[in-house]
């Protein structure tokens, strides 16, 4: 057994020692030595913990009567509360930074650029269906935030909502369809083109490092 970690002027646990190598005497020498590795083991823990307890009388109150550890050795039960490793608990590990979203990340991958494909140029071949997909893509991409993508619905949203009130308008002027059906199809693009626009200058900003 080694008690150099103790101090040898330290009287509370020095005679704490003595007092259980006393009581454990009836003991098998091995079972005896065992407990007091254990013990020592235990003191010396709480000496070098992350948080240690300096208070040699707090650390033996903890330990309990040296007659009750013989006890519970002689049943062949440990004392659980002065075995190691579980003996002191670690010290928490401190939580990992969460970065932006986007910060340290690659600007953006094939499903980024392919949701502001369907913004852009798919909207101009099927309008509010091809934005429509391309806003759930990027909705469910980690490299836009929260803010990047509202925008984006709002403006696809909004160009929709228009060419469908402009729709209603002009399905009661029939003598100006044909020109009408343009200009609702510019709004229903607009939009959406708008849009990808935006969130295409967002993974640029990042790549560049803004």
């Amino acid at each position: 057994m080694s008690t150099a970690p103790l101090a040898h002027t330290d009287v509370i646990v020095l005679d704490y020692l003595a007092a259980l190598w006393a009581q454990s005497d009836e003991l098998s020498p091995q079972l005896r030595d065992e407990l007091m590795t254990t013990v020592a083991d235990y003191i010396q823990a709480r000496r070098m913990a992350a948080a240690p307890l300096e208070d040699a009388a707090a650390i033996v109150q903890r330990l309990g009567p040296p007659e009750s550890l013989v006890e519970a050795a002689r049943r062949g039960q440990m004392p659980p509360h002065i075995r190691l490793p579980a003996l002191i608990p670690p010290p928490p590990l401190p939580r990992p930074a969460v970065a932006p979203v986007g910060y340290g990340q690659a600007a953006g991958g094939v499903a980024e650029y392919f949701a502001i494909g369907l913004l852009t140029a798919g909207a101009l071949f099927l309008p509010v269906i091809s934005p429509v997909g391309g806003m759930l893509m990027a909705s469910a991409s980690p490299h836009f935030t929260p803010a990047e993508k509202a925008a984006g619905w709002a403006l696809t949203a909004g160009s929709t909502a228009a060419g469908v009130l402009l729709t209603l308008f002009i399905a009661s002027l029939s003598d100006r369809a044909g020109a009408a059906l343009l200009l609702v199809y510019v709004v229903l693009t607009a939009g959406a083109f708008a849009a990808g626009l935006t969130l295409l200058n967002a993974l640029r900003r990042r790549q560049l490092g803004r």
